[in-house]
């Protein structure tokens, strides 16, 4: 597969080292890597509009999406963005009160949009003229227990700390599960008696290809699970595959044929949700060297890494999604 999209944002010029993510990011980037070549272009750059964000400084990324046929779906923290490519001709748009720190955005199986609503601890169903169809809590208690109905959350910097921070949606014979974070689980929203358990680190995609279900974890680690019986079958420790360098927080997926899987990886910033990144203390203590924001391929049955692109070198800092490139004649 010699190019490829990757979704990210690029980050802007700080003032104050210590700036949080709500304020971090000036623009939201869709790259195409040819990875043959090595030529890198810029797709889209993008930038929420002033009444979708909570101020002037508010960051812009493209979270996770979801790319079907010749349609493109992802989404900005307040707001769903939908392109046809190859051509990126934006095609929907879809920005709510509710929406605050959206992670991902899929569709589903009857023609509806799934949305990972991070920033108030919900999963919404939507229809694509922005009716909201049906909400979910991913926790124990009724959706708007602790968030009101009538307050713009895209006007709201942020609401962390999250108590379960969901981050990625899917559909399993028929049923709409998400990731959550914080319970290191993957849990089906209609029946709440099914989960599975992501217990090596704090899960973020959650990706279905040729059987399997594959899961990122924020320390570099790929969870492989049957979905027929919900139980982990194999875990990818990307990591010591890596040569000794702190890869960076893990975070996008696409498993292809022959064992082979890009997997994305965004430089460690500093955070005051210190708990977040406890994994990387004993890496930090030791002075052991920081890879830059990339995506590398590797080969899961002989443990190696095949290829490794630094995207920090073409204006993207933080990475989402990555995806193979639709071409004119051939959309997959």
């Amino acid at each position: 597969m010699p190019r490829l999209y990757v979704l990210g944002a690029r980050q802007r010029n700080l003032l104050l080292r210590r700036e949080e993510e709500w304020n971090l990011y000036e623009a939201a980037l869709v790259l195409e890597i040819d990875t043959d070549s090595q030529h890198v272009r810029t797709c889209v750059e993008y930038k929420t509009p002033l009444e979708a964000k909570a101020n002037e400084n508010s960051s812009c990324v493209f979270k996770s999406g979801t790319l079907t046929g010749n349609t493109l779906y992802t989404c900005t923290s307040t707001e769903i963005v939908i392109f046809h490519v190859p051509h990126f001709h934006r095609t929907g748009y879809i920005s709510l009160p509710f929406f605050n720190d959206l992670h991902h955005v899929a569709p589903s199986a009857d023609g509806n949009l799934l949305v990972a609503v991070t920033g108030l601890d919900m999963v919404a169903k939507i229809a694509p003229d922005g009716a909201l169809l049906r909400e979910w809590c991913v926790l124990e208690e009724e959706p708007w227990t602790r968030f009101s109905r009538h307050v713009d959350y895209r006007k709201v910097d942020s609401t962390k700390p999250h108590q379960s921070h969901p981050n990625f949606v899917f559909e399993l014979e028929g049923e709409t599960w998400v990731t959550r974070f914080r319970q290191r689980d993957a849990i089906c929203l209609n029946n709440r008696a099914r989960t599975i358990e992501i217990a090596v680190q704090r899960p973020h995609d959650g990706i279905c290809f040729e059987g399997r279900l594959y899961f990122s974890t924020v320390d570099g680690k790929i969870v492989i699970v049957d979905p027929s019986t919900l139980k982990t079958v194999r875990v990818i420790d990307l990591q010591a595959i890596g040569g000794g360098s702190i890869l960076g927080w893990c975070r996008g997926l696409l498993p292809l044929a022959g064992n082979q899987v890009w997997v994305g990886f965004t430089r460690i910033r500093k955070t005051r949700f210190h708990e977040n990144v406890l994994w990387l203390r004993n890496a930090i203590r030791d002075g052991i060297a920081e890879k830059p924001s990339h995506i590398a391929l590797y080969d899961i049955d002989t443990d190696r890494c095949l290829q490794e692109y630094n995207l920090e070198a073409h204006g993207m800092n933080v990475i989402f999604s990555i995806f193979p490139v639709v071409s004119k004649t051939n959309p997959i």
